[in-house]
């Protein structure tokens, strides 16, 4: 792990990152070797045998995220879902229970509902704010692991993230923090008494829409322990591309993530001023009801905005089918910016739940472009309302 007293910055560039002992390479080399010659049988070179196992790219990115998130282990995987299913079946069985927020990603809700419900996972879906309702539910159902988006996708909710902590384990469950919204350079749960973090670094971490791939970070070494064997025994682990790729983009992601923060602000605060609009779901502003919280937890607001139209649905199928710079489609996170359309994309899945996303709501994944040119595209879509 890196050490606790660096700074943001200097953890995302140097974490896993010495140089290469042989060339004096200051970017560690890309292995692509699936498998390693043996200095006699189970005479394993540094511990090098298989590339579902180990390599040394991916145990890079590793060390990195490890460093990002204040973490003693980490893991990356193929995707955020490939991440999420290893964490639970690494810990639970069937008959355990999860206990989640009432606003998750669709993603996470089908695969935690539909996959894991049919290996007999239960979950039940809570308001995170309301804490008698989520010390009952944790009860109630004997749950041993919490689940929290914060900023939550794409309702922009926040959570307090060491209330739910002491809540979690006063109830003897480990409390999960997705920090796919935030990034390690907002928020970093762990120190907040979160147990595990969870990304899809496919999002703010790659940065630049080039990449897939999935993240659990944890200081325990038995959990860790628990969640490498699910990792090797599945393999469904990042490629060695895929980590050099994550790699590059982790090391940018403090100056992407202040420009992202700037953007949406500033983009958020045009959206809150148009006649068009019904609300701005975006935690920098004061009035939001988890601003405080957002303030004493984060070190910004992020780059996300979501926003709800007095035209209903129509009008935000208008708005998601009328931008240029804002392209319509799936994910979030990368330098451009991106417009979704939730109840029909990232959440369709939840659709006739209590997890369905508003109809007339667009998610903004607002980009590093100069926010004016954004500004400017969002009003020539809105002049077709």
């Amino acid at each position: 792990m890196t050490e606790n007293h660096q700074g943001a910055n200097t953890r995302f560039v140097h974490a896993g990152q010495e140089f290469d002992p042989v060339t004096g390479a200051v970017v560690p080399p890309l292995h692509f070797s699936s498998t390693y010659a043996q200095d006699g049988i189970g005479g394993l070179r540094n511990g090098y045998e298989y590339g579902r196992g180990t390599n040394p790219t991916r145990d890079a990115l590793q060390a990195q995220l490890a460093g990002a998130e204040f973490g003693n282990h980490a893991f990356s995987f193929s995707s955020g879902l490939a991440a999420e299913d290893s964490l639970i079946r690494a810990i639970l069985r069937p008959g355990d229970h999860i206990v989640l927020g009432n606003d998750a990603y669709g993603g996470t809700f089908r695969l935690i509902d539909r996959v894991l419900g049919d290996w007999g996972i239960g979950n039940t879906p809570v308001n995170m704010a309301d804490e008698a309702a989520l010390a009952a539910a944790i009860e109630k159902n004997k749950a041993k692991l919490v689940w929290v988006e914060t900023p939550s996708n794409p309702m922009m909710t926040i959570t307090d993230i060491a209330k739910v902590a002491e809540i979690a384990h006063a109830g003897g469950a480990l409390l999960v923090v997705d920090n796919t919204f935030a990034s390690p350079f907002l928020q970093q749960p762990l120190t907040l008494g979160a147990d595990i973090v969870v990304h899809s670094t496919t999002k703010y971490i790659g940065g630049h829409s080039d990449v897939v791939g999935g993240a659990v970070i944890v200081k325990d070494a038995a959990l860790a322990e628990k969640i490498g064997f699910i990792q090797f025994a599945v393999g469904a682990v990042s490629g060695p591309m895929d980590a050099f790729l994550t790699t590059r983009g982790l090391k940018t992601l403090g100056v992407r993530m202040r420009a992202h923060s700037e953007n949406a602000a500033q983009v958020a605060g045009w959206l809150r001023e148009r006649s068009e609009v019904e609300r701005v779901l975006y935690p920098g502003f004061e009035d939001h009801p988890g601003h405080e919280i957002a303030k004493k937890q984060m070190s910004g607001f992020g780059g996300m905005v979501s926003v709800q139209f007095n035209g209903g649905e129509a009008a935000a199928r208008k708005i998601a089918e009328s931008t240029k710079l804002f392209t319509l489609a799936e994910s979030l996170g990368g330098i451009e910016s991106l417009m979704n359309y939730p109840s029909e994309m990232t959440h369709a899945s939840v659709k006739g739940t209590e997890l369905a996303v508003p109809v007339n709501l667009l998610r903004l994944s607002v980009g590093i472009e100069d926010p004016a040119d954004l500004i400017e595209d969002l009003e020539k879509a809105f002049t077709n309302l």
